[in-house]
């Protein structure tokens, strides 16, 4: 491998981790504030039927309570609203906590009027998002769990008939597979509140069970759309913060049956505005605030249960968790009100005007005539900082002071972070001649008042972003010259996931006194995810912009920037493309995808050694395979040809005639998270990080192969043709029964460490003994030097013996040892059984490679099988059960077989081919099914072993 290549491979690696860090660093910390109980919390156990507990040993239901509240509730004479909470991946039971103490406080301040018992199950902490096989029996623990609670309640006053489900994470899934159950009543749920919970499909499909569980929901819920038109969903997404579930993956499908659903990003939701992690959502105080009051909002005073209007619910749920008015709930907007008595009434003829209030002041009307902007105007905006004040604009029909009847126009109102805000339209209201602004009676509070008069055309600005292969080195930028309160900048051409932009807003105003705070909010047409952001103190802020969601087909909308100004500043907006935010959509949105592309890489590899062994006769390095081997442009036209050509029907009608699954890339059009080069982007990371994965497994085995060296001090190389013996073939059978009788990645866990301690052994004999030949041919050569130099002192020596006897000295003279006729030149140690040794150990380390990657997607059951091996020996449903017994016999066979078995193999040019089929097959139909990427590497290890015969 060139120095060259590394470098690149080296940068390609930290694009990836530049990627990575703009999805888990790249935000400030957690804005939501931490919820607190006042009392201890407890959790009683609720004793389920002696069938289900036997049935369900592992799970276990909870009644939450603190204080008096739990001592009341121990001999279960409940008389509130059943909640019921479901946790997630690895979650707790405990996580009810939040929502049970922020209700509890709530229902005592009205003196327990109404009031909610949440219960919780506990699911063993159980990893449902990686392992699909307990899914099904959680949802048949929850719906016995639902018939207990109802029946604590049987007898009682105003007892309840159904319960109400929050599901953090997979627990919301397990909520709406309650529906596909056999005799499931569906009267028993009317509301459904999740949390991050992923609907559209699973964050990391490591096994078939977790997509057929997601396929089965979610078609049911579209067949029987119609059916289930009366439950209530409710999902809340986390936003940026939460990299576990990306937020596109909570937006529940828009169906033409089904209007009973709403989906909403934190960020957007009035009084959080904050996005939060995955765990935070279920305890920030914000977003459970909002959460309760749209409970008690929900009750039915007549039944004091949840009400049972569809209307009414999803009526509660917008005005909390979408559009806050600032203003109660049960306020009517269409009651005519008579506005008169003592106040002060005050006409207002400007376009533009201000109000501030610096100490105490009775309650003031400010009246504004409409007849004379109708022509020229066609929005009203009003803005001040005075939140949670209600009814504070009305509409006037008579069109004098002292209106005897005037239109609640509060309804209008948006509540932001730190202002409250309302534009009407002019011709909204062709009856009303004026608009009153009713300041209410103030304590002393400081606060400002504005309103103007505009028209749209003027505040509205077209700003194309730039593209996004600009890297951020160009921007666009336009600037507002008329002061206002209000503008809308429309983001032209933003409307794809993979676009990522930064957004400048420079601030210069007119005035030195203190400025308040602007307030600048992405607005997202199609989905409710906007952003709000607040103007830092410097006069430079900076608003990111992407997306949750891509632009749906054939929508016209777009993404705008609305900027909540201030009067008398001059504001410049640039967009230029934030580079780090673009790799960080691409991790986000296609990182579960990388070990598919890795492991395509690796398999290419793979097929470059067996093209060397059958060309050269030698086994490449792993690192050179990789380089050599593993060019995208052998995948890539192939599989975005088969995706072009599914357009046509004849392809498609082929296509599906023969037993061939669905391209990938196709359900992930379809979702609207593919977009052009992200195949080859992920082929680039994927091969990088082979290739730096392989760098790291190399030394690894060197720093181990130093530990057996020191132990075992190997002198030569161990021979065995035999690749089958009875021991061997005895313990892969034994590897084969503990596959099927506890789990199957247990037994890939085995026979790996197996392959790991013989590729150690290999490596550390094959070091030492090539470390002994460059030792011996450097003593020959010194042996060589020395040789040279007593031959020819031993010459010298007989010549003068010669001459001594020629003089008549008597001298013995004796043949020199040193004589080459005596004594002959050590020779070279012959390596032909090093070299092949060599080899083998590369093909090896590839195989380790490969098989490294697929105990990690099996790691998800063997984990589950660890947790819950006290309930039960066998892993029930194993996902990779069967595929185990292939391996483990084949890897018997691999980890003792050597190159100079496959160099005669009639079969090796084919085992060189194969691979690339193979990486087509794993890129078409393995990113969003990643369970089936192992049996592809499985079908070459195969072929490998034919090879080691024929």
């Amino acid at each position: 491998m060139k120095i060259s290549g590394a470098v690149f491979y080296g940068i390609l690696v930290c694009l990836v981790a530049i990627g990575v860090r703009d999805m888990f660093f790249m935000y400030e910390g957690n804005k939501c504030s931490m919820t607190y109980m006042f009392e201890y919390p407890e959790y009683l156990k609720i004793k389920l039927p002696k069938k289900v507990a036997k049935h369900y040993p592992m799970y276990e239901l909870y009644l939450y309570g603190e204080g008096t509240y739990a001592e009341e509730n121990k001999n279960l004479i409940l008389t509130g609203i059943p909640i019921l909470f479901l946790p997630g991946n690895a979650g707790s039971y405990k996580q009810v906590r939040s929502l049970g103490s922020i209700a509890l406080r709530k229902a005592e301040n009205i003196a327990l009027k109404y009031h909610f018992n949440f219960f919780s199950v506990n699911l063993n902490e159980e990893l449902v998002a990686f392992y699909g096989g307990s899914l099904q029996r959680q949802t048949k623990f929850v719906h016995h769990c639902i018939k207990t609670i109802l029946r604590l309640y049987k007898g009682r006053d105003f007892a309840p008939r159904s319960v109400v489900l929050v599901g953090h994470s997979m627990g919301g899934l397990v909520a709406r597979a309650l529906l596909t159950l056999k005799n499931f009543n569906p009267e028993l749920i009317t509301l459904i509140v999740t949390q991050a919970t992923p609907h559209v499909a699973p964050v990391l499909p490591t096994d078939q069970y977790l997509i057929d569980f997601y396929d089965t929901v979610n078609n049911y819920w579209i067949m029987k759309a119609q059916d289930l038109r009366n439950i209530t969903i409710l999902s809340v997404a986390g936003g940026f913060r939460d990299f576990q579930v990306r937020s596109g993956l909570t937006f529940l499908p828009k169906l033409h049956h089904y209007n009973s659903a709403l989906s909403v990003v934190s960020t957007s939701v009035p009084r959080v505005w904050a996005s939060t992690d995955h765990l935070s959502i279920v305890w920030c105080k914000e977003l459970i605030l909002a959460t309760i009051r749209a409970f008690f909002d929900l009750i039915d005073e007549d039944t004091r249960q949840i009400t049972k209007d569809p209307e009414r619910r999803m009526s509660v749920l917008s005005h909390h968790f979408v559009r806050h008015p600032a203003k109660y709930l049960d306020s009517s907007e269409e009651t005519a009100i008579a506005l008169s008595g003592s106040s002060m009434w005050i006409p207002v003829k400007a376009s533009t005007w201000t109000y501030t209030v610096y100490k105490e002041s009775n309650e003031t009307f400010f009246t504004f005539p409409l007849a004379n902007h109708r022509e020229t105007d066609s929005h009203f905006h009003c803005q001040n900082n005075l939140l949670y004040t209600y009814s504070w604009i009305y509409g006037c029909t008579d069109g004098g002071f002292n209106c005897s009847e005037a239109d609640d126009l509060s309804w209008e109102t948006h509540l932001l972070p730190p202002i409250k805000t309302v534009t009407l339209k002019l011709q909204d209201y062709p009856s009303v001649s004026h608009f009153v602004l009713q300041v209410p009676t103030t304590n002393g509070s400081q606060f400002t008042t504005e309103c103007e008069f505009f028209n749209e055309d003027s505040r509205s600005l077209q700003l194309p972003v730039t593209h996004v292969l600009s890297f951020g080195l160009t921007s666009n930028k336009i600037t507002l010259e008329s002061s206002g309160l209000f503008y809308i900048v429309q983001l032209q051409d933003f409307g794809e996931i993979y676009q990522a932009f930064n957004i400048y807003i420079e601030r210069h105003c007119q005035f030195d006194k203190e400025e308040k705070a602007d307030v600048y909010r992405i607005h997202v047409p199609w989905s409710n995810e906007d952003s709000v952001t607040l103007s830092s103190d410097e006069p430079l802020t900076t608003v990111p912009a992407k997306l949750h969601t891509a632009k749906p087909a054939n929508y016209s909308g777009t993404v705008t920037l609305n900027l909540y100004s201030s009067q008398e500043c001059q504001y410049e907006v640039t967009v230029t493309t934030s580079f780090t935010q673009v790799l960080g959509q691409i991790i986000r949105f296609h990182g579960s995808s990388l070990p598919v592309y890795i492991l395509s890489s690796i398999l290419l590899a793979y097929g470059g050694q067996f093209s060397s062994l059958a060309s050269t006769g030698h086994c490449v390095q792993f690192e050179s395979a990789l380089s050599a081997s593993a060019k995208p442009y052998k995948i890539e036209p192939i599989v975005n040809l088969c995706k072009f050509l599914m357009r046509y029907g004849w392809f498609k009608a082929t296509w599906y005639s023969l037993p061939l699954w669905t391209l990938d890339t196709v359900i992930q059009s379809a979702q609207g998270v593919w977009f052009p080069l992200v195949s080859l982007i992920l082929f680039f990371f994927g091969i990088s990080v082979a290739y730096w994965c392989g760098i790291l497994f190399n030394f690894s085995l060197r720093c181990l192969s130093y530990l057996w060296i020191a132990l075992k001090r190997p002198t030569k190389l161990y021979e065995d043709n035999r690749m089958i013996t009875p021991q061997r073939l005895g313990f892969s059978t034994f590897l084969a029964f503990i596959s099927l009788t506890t789990c199957g990645a247990f037994a890939l866990l085995i026979v790996s460490l197996q392959y790991m301690i013989k590729v150690i052994q290999l490596y550390s004999t094959v070091k030492k003994l090539t470390s002994d030949i460059k030792m011996v041919g450097n003593n020959n050569a010194e042996s060589e030097a020395t040789f040279n130099n007593s031959t020819k002192e031993s010459h010298e020596k007989y010549d003068s013996c010669n001459s001594s006897a020629i003089d008549g000295d008597h001298l013995q003279c004796e043949p020199s040892s040193a004589n080459p006729s005596v004594e002959a030149k050590p020779p070279l140690p012959s390596s032909p059984a090093t070299e092949d040794a060599a080899n083998s150990l590369q093909m090896h380390i590839t195989i380790m490679n490969l098989l490294t990657w697929i105990l990690l997607l099996c790691l998800p059951s063997l984990i589950f099988w660890l947790k819950n091996l006290r309930y039960n020996v066998h892993l029930d449903p194993d996902p990779f059960g069967a595929l185990a017994i292939v391996l483990v016999f084949a890897l018997e066979i691999l980890m003792n077989s050597s190159v100079t078995s496959i160099k005669s193999s009639k079969l090796l040019k084919m085992a060189a081919r194969l691979p690339l089929p193979l990486t087509i097959m794993t890129v078409a139909f393995g990113p969003r099914h990643l369970y089936r990427v192992p049996y592809f590497v499985t079908v070459s290890m195969l072929f490998h072993v034919l090879c080691c015969f024929v």
